[in-house]
């Protein structure tokens, strides 16, 4: 087991925690940078993907994993920057301006629907989030004027002056730079007040109350936040499918990036990316199962939503933490052996008497 011992201020301002972190993470950065080039496009097409479902699950890790607001409106979000930034691309908007206005469009659209929401907890909160992804899903259907209805809306190439983006590789390494970027973003915010406020909302609203939390305030800025990152996510989603349809912002959508968190693990950075990883492989997975399955069960539409919602009830109950906190459990086995306890990671059945009134 690693014990560290601080020496300097500086050793709080960074984001590694010791040398071991540098080591793998530099280790990271260096095969996503090369993978490319022994990779086929396709394959590189489902990297981008991985990439852009997990710009989406930094959004939904915001207000879920650490404000504790269950969301399933996230479709909306996403659907506001993909149609945005189709737009704006179809005007001969740069690349530099598109993406962060399709951004800023969602985040506003997010904080308007979030003060509202404000005043709903738990189930509640995640049908009037719901109701929302439902309206905004028909507004598309219906703005034929802007979005082309159900005839669809396509979206130009992706370019900026000589250089293009429409192939597999650059459109790859835009990826790469944004979800970095989103992530660097992520993490120093939660290290600030701000971030700080947050996780105290989740854990108890009643006591994030007594300390002088405005909550109205801190869940509007997270539901904006969370909002900008799935516009973000939407916009590069656009020109990764290249043609936009209302279906594909439906409420199934809001579910996958709710699992994905679930899956991936509340409250932790690492867990976006490995319930990332899970939602990309899956259908994969089902794609291939359905050639060993009898034709009265693969060619049943809600296959694929009806297993998403039985594996989310599935870790609910039997893994709360997701992958990553099995791994996390893995990690301290061998760390203790021989003196692992299996009490370690117990759930406590006792609370404070402020989380009793929440």
């Amino acid at each position: 087991m690693r014990y560290i011992f601080k020496k300097r201020y500086e050793q709080d301002f960074g984001l590694a925690k010791h040398g071991g972190d540098v080591f793998w993470y530099t280790l990271l950065a260096a095969c996503v940078l090369v993978l490319p080039f022994a990779l086929s496009d396709y394959y590189i097409g489902e990297l981008s993907m991985l990439l852009i479902w997990s710009i989406g699950g930094l959004g939904t890790m915001l207000l879920v994993g650490y404000t504790g607001q269950v969301s399933l409106g996230q479709a909306a979000f996403i659907g506001i920057g993909a149609y945005t930034e189709a737009v704006l691309v179809s005007q001969g908007v740069t690349p530099v301006l598109a993406l962060p206005t399709a951004a800023a469009a969602a985040g506003v659209m997010g904080l308007m629907i979030g003060l509202p929401l404000t005043r709903l907890h738990g189930i509640y909160l995640a049908i009037g989030t719901l109701a929302f992804a439902a309206i905004t899903e028909q507004v598309f259907a219906h703005w034929e004027s802007l979005t082309g209805g159900h005839r669809g809306l396509p979206v130009p190439p992706l370019a900026w002056g000589d250089l293009s983006f429409d192939a597999a590789r650059p459109f790859y390494y835009l990826c790469v730079l944004l979800t970095v970027t989103s992530t660097v973003l992520v993490l120093n915010w939660m290290r600030s007040p701000t971030g700080r406020a947050l996780v105290a909302l989740r854990d108890s609203e009643v006591a994030a109350r007594s300390m002088g939390v405005n909550l109205v305030y801190y869940k509007s800025v997270a539901f904006s936040a969370s909002a900008a990152l799935s516009g973000l996510m939407g916009a590069l989603l656009a020109h990764k499918i290249s043609y936009l349809s209302p279906e594909v912002f439906s409420p199934l959508l809001s579910i996958q990036m709710l699992m994905l968190v679930v899956v991936g693990g509340l409250g932790s950075i690492h867990g976006v990316f490995l319930g990332a990883v899970f939602i990309v492989i899956l259908p994969l997975v089902i794609s291939a199962a359905k050639t060993y399955m009898p034709d009265s069960i693969a060619q049943q539409p809600a296959i694929e939503p009806g297993l998403y919602g039985v594996l989310l009830v599935a870790f609910i109950v039997f893994e709360p933490t997701g992958i990553h906190g099995r791994w996390q459990k893995v990690k301290y086995f061998f760390a203790t052996f021989p003196l692992y306890k299996t009490a370690s990671f117990k759930r406590q059945k006792t609370y404070m008497r402020s989380e009793r009134l929440r």
